[in-house]
Parts: structure tokens; sequence; C-alpha cells
């Protein structure tokens, strides 16, 4: 993400339960998200642009060849997918580390509209909310009883998942904390051999003034 661009973040610990959610976004600016999710996860995103039509006083579909460049990072800042889409379109990827992965949008020209602002509406699913069920079931030609047990062993699979990346947050949470608690110590451990160290120093300075004075 470079320096020049203007960086929105914003946390959403469940995603997908954020319909409806849009945001604004200007010709030169970067629009980031960060989403946690677990190893192994398959995360889908739709998105829809819309431009500000100064006749209508309003925002109305895309009606130009303009589009949208989607970057995901991995919480190791790798990139997992770099790609442009149309002003309406999805993007998939699976995580392959557990943690923070960062979304990024911008438009790819700054030529298409003179208003100097989009709006783009946004949804992401991950896990089991992003699999097409119904799909599945025409392709394997599953009934409603299998269906619901894949559902099932979906949702297992998921929260299995979930608890092992917040086992893995709590480790980390865990070593971070004993590793401050450990740097507090020895910073109080300092702090007291220098008041020593000081004191000590104090009392034979004192000693020698007094000694020269002759008041001792």
């Amino acid at each position: 993400m470079g320096t020049n661009n203007m960086l929105a973040f914003a946390l959403f610990s469940v995603f997908s339960v954020a319909s409806g959610l849009y945001f604004h976004i200007g010709e030169t600016e970067k629009k980031c998200f960060i989403e946690e999710i677990p190893d192994e996860t398959m995360v889908v995103g739709h998105y829809k642009v819309e431009m500000f039509d100064r006749n209508v006083n309003d925002y109305v579909p895309t009606v130009y060849g303009l589009g949208m460049h989607v970057e995901v990072s991995d919480p190791e800042d790798k990139v997992v997918m770099s790609r442009t889409y149309a002003a309406d379109g999805r993007f998939t990827f699976t995580s392959h580390t557990a943690g923070e992965h960062v979304i990024c949008l911008h438009s790819n020209s700054t030529a298409w509209f003179s208003s100097g602002q989009l709006r783009v509406h946004m949804d992401i699913q991950v896990g089991e909310h992003a699999v097409d069920y119904s799909q599945i079931q025409a392709k394997d030609k599953l009934s409603e009883l299998q269906l619901r047990i894949r559902q099932l062993l979906d949702q297992v699979e998921q929260i299995t998942k979930e608890q092992n990346y917040q086992r893995y947050r709590e480790e980390r949470f865990r070593q971070t904390s004993e590793s401050t608690n450990q740097r507090v110590l020895w910073w109080s451990i300092a702090q007291t051999v220098i008041l020593l160290i000081t004191g000590f120093w104090q009392m034979r300075h004192l000693k020698s003034f007094f000694e020269a004075k002759k008041l001792v």
C-alpha cells in the first residue's frame, strides 16, 4: 500500500452480517478493510459501484468501462490475489494463513468520472456463508437431507477452524503479555539498581565533601 494513497481501515469481527454496507471512494483513493480469517477458509466478496450523476443529484449505476482493482494481502503481507474486475464484480480467495487479511479496492482509472467520487456497495461472506449450496445441490444431485448434512458438516468444520484460530490468538496474546511483564520486571530491576548506584555515589560524594571541609 503506497504512502500517497489515502487508506481507510475498518475492522469487522463478522463482516458477513454487514449487509448493505457501502462506502465512498475518491478518484485516487484506496479503501482497505481488515478481516480476521481462519486458515483454509474461503472468502467471497461482491461489490457494486455507483457513480454520482449531477443531473439527478444522486448515485446511479456506472455506464462506462470503469472497473475496480481488488488486492488481498495475508498477515505476512504476501499478496493472495490482485486483479481488476468490472464495476459490478465478485471475487473469491482462500486463506492459507490465519490472521488479519487486508482487502483493498481502488478504481482502475481517474478519467471515467468527473464527480470525483464513487459509492461502492460491499458484501463479504466468510466460511460456510460463502458457499452456494443451491449450486452444489444441482451439481452433485443431492437430496434435501443430503444437502442439510453437507451444510452441517461444513458448519462443524468452520466452527473447528474458528476455535483453532481463537486458541492461536489466545496463545499469541499470552506470549505478548508474558513478554510485556518480563520487560516491566527487568525495567523495575534496572531502576532499582540505578537508584542504588546513584545513592551510593551521592553518599561517597558527600563524604568526600565533608572531609574536604573538615566537617567530619
